[in-house]
């Protein structure tokens, strides 16, 4: 290819009808958000708070409590395909973070496995207890694909989460974490 073409990336009609319908039903039940591609699910959507400039792939999902506000989306935030979040007492995502594509974020866990009362494994899990706890994420934060943020996480400004990472404590403004909470450095403005 000569360097005076270039690969056009053009929608094809039934994806401008997609795009179109989304937009619409963005303005008609988000107000507040930029675009909310469709089709998105949403139990307990009276616990959402913030979202002003929200934008979401296709296929998100947010499980909330939905008798209190339990999810607090900053602004500017966009969240790729298929990012799940339950968030039944308290998830907060700041200003401005970029989440990938099959990220799994949750404030809630079907049993507890340490300390006192643990959960017993003859137990189904969909019989145990919901524990709940709470995640943070700061503003400036980028998420990478396939990463999982459990409860008790806490993502300080202008963190980057590598792709495929677990993080479930608290994690110090500016580190780029892979793995399982792994730290792999810390990086200031220069």
């Amino acid at each position: 290819m000569s360097n005076n073409k270039q690969l056009k990336n053009k929608y094809s009609p039934s994806e401008i009808v997609k795009n179109v319908y989304s937009l619409v039903m963005t303005k008609i039940t988000m107000p507040q958000a930029r675009f909310v591609r469709r089709p998105i699910y949403t139990r307990g959507g009276v616990s959402l708070e913030g979202a002003v400039g929200l934008t979401t792939g296709r296929m998100c999902r947010f499980d909330l409590e939905g008798n209190k506000k339990t999810l607090k989306i900053g602004n500017n935030c966009e969240f790729g395909d298929y990012t799940h979040i339950v968030a039944l007492n308290d998830v907060e995502i700041g200003n401005d973070v970029l989440i990938a594509s099959k990220v799994f974020i949750s404030d809630t866990n079907h049993g507890k496995y340490s300390g006192d009362n643990q959960s017993k494994p003859s137990t189904p899990p969909r019989e145990r207890k919901l524990i709940k706890g709470s995640v943070k994420i700061g503003n400036n934060v980028w998420i990478g694909e396939n990463v999982v943020i459990l409860s008790g996480s806490k993502i300080g400004d202008g963190c980057v989460i590598g792709a495929n990472s677990v993080v479930s404590k608290e994690i110090p403004d500016n580190s780029i974490v892979v793995g399982a909470n792994r730290i792999l450095r810390q990086y200031g403005e220069s």
